[in-house]
């Protein structure tokens, strides 16, 4: 006998899938449960129930929410690009008037701010008037989080068909193209890239990293450090809200050449361009500059597999003295349910970009220790769904 996924590839025979005898007991008794779950007589028990149709209930609202996520996010894309929060932010509108403004006919923006209110973007204040929402009033003064909602819409065109994006081993994807220093010519094409061809992803990490290094630099004491090298370092974001945090120390930027062009001029407009200096290359070629006591990974390891990631880390320990440290800040792989959902986001985005792996504090370890760096210590995130901050010594 075997499952249907015959249907769509290579069969399970279901005898594969049940636990042997030697299995552990909480083993046992998940496929006890699960084999109850399954069962439609049990199903309609339980909805039945005083004491577990509250559960029944919970979880399929959680079930209509996978469901309806991609409709969520197209609600939330239609009111950023509508720029909604920012309209509400000024006070409350009445659905004639948000329908002007928006040239958007009274119907549809009717339908619109229906499920704006239902997704707490915005919220009722009277017959057909509204007004911010909790989850729209962050919106507002983070640029970076509408700059993101704007961008995944690439990612949703890319996973049009999932399941023919999962098959794929060579990938050429709208993602990958959008990424181009992390497509599968990195190692040899990415020193070769033109300003034209970074401007609109540095123009996305420029948003999106003020949000990311408040989370890093509430983590780690970077002002403990006299001179720091931001290796991936864009166009130079981390390193002006580091330079705000940290008056007396002074950094190095190393990215593409064509990026520190970009990091260069944003530098310059805000005037620190004196205390940072900027090395172009890539460094799976070019050697790091060396001087530094800190050298910053924020959200670059994540985007490269295994062999480009121990290459990055290599050229960083090659940059170190021993007892100087490597800071990473980036996703990781979540194993408890309550924040695994980051991992699950991640890891899709990650295929749709053709390269990178979502990886666990102890691949991290292992990694590191393969590159000579002592043990990792783990620096508590104020947003540990998006970015965790780990660092480590060379030895």
């Amino acid at each position: 006998m075997v499952s249907r996924a015959e249907e769509g590839g290579t069969a399970l025979p279901l005898t594969e899938a049940r636990s042997p005898a030697n299995t552990s007991w909480r083993e046992r008794w998940l496929e006890w449960r699960n084999r109850r779950y399954i069962s439609k007589p049990f199903q309609l028990a339980a909805q039945e129930s005083i004491f577990t149709r509250w559960l029944v209930r919970r979880r399929s609202k959680a079930l209509f929410d996978l469901l309806g996520g991609f409709v969520y996010s197209q609600v939330l894309l239609a009111f950023v690009r509508l720029h909604l929060h920012q309209t509400l932010a000024e006070g409350p509108r009445s659905l004639e008037e948000l329908s002007t403004l928006t040239h958007m006919p009274i119907a549809s923006m009717r339908r619109l701010m229906q499920a704006a209110v239902a997704l707490r973007l915005a919220e009722s204040r009277g017959p057909e008037r509204f007004g911010i929402g909790v989850l729209a009033a962050p919106l507002v003064e983070n640029p970076g989080i509408c700059a993101m909602v704007e961008h995944h819409a690439v990612l949703y065109r890319d996973l049009t068909d999932p399941v023919a994006l999962l098959r794929q081993d060579e990938r050429d994807t709208e993602m990958a193209r959008y990424w181009p220093y992390a497509g599968r010519h990195a190692t040899t094409e990415a020193g070769s890239l033109e300003t034209a061809d970074v401007a609109t992803y540095s123009e996305l990490m420029a948003a999106s990293q003020p949000l990311v290094a408040e989370q890093v630099l509430s983590s780690y004491p970077i002002e403990r450090h006299a001179l720091v090298l931001d290796v991936g370092g864009g166009a130079g974001n981390f390193i002006v809200a580091a330079a705000r945090k940290a008056p007396r120390t002074n950094f190095m930027l190393f990215d593409l050449p064509a990026v520190g062009q970009l990091a260069r001029a944003r530098l310059a407009e805000q005037l620190i361009l004196d205390r940072v200096q900027i090395f172009g290359g890539s460094f799976f070629a070019d050697p790091l500059p060396k001087g530094a006591d800190l050298v910053t990974l924020v959200r670059v390891l994540f985007d490269h597999p295994d062999e480009r990631a121990l290459a990055i880390l290599k050229a960083v320990r090659a940059a170190l003295k021993p007892g100087q440290t490597v800071l990473i800040a980036e996703p990781v792989q979540k194993t408890d349910a309550s924040e695994a959902v980051g991992s699950a986001y991640f890891n899709m985005y990650l295929l749709a970009m053709g390269h990178g792996e979502l990886r666990t504090p102890a691949q991290f370890a292992h990694l590191l220790g393969q590159t000579g760096f002592g043990p990792l210590t783990r620096h508590p995130s104020p947003s540990p769904l998006q970015t965790e901050v780990f660092s480590a010594k060379a030895i």
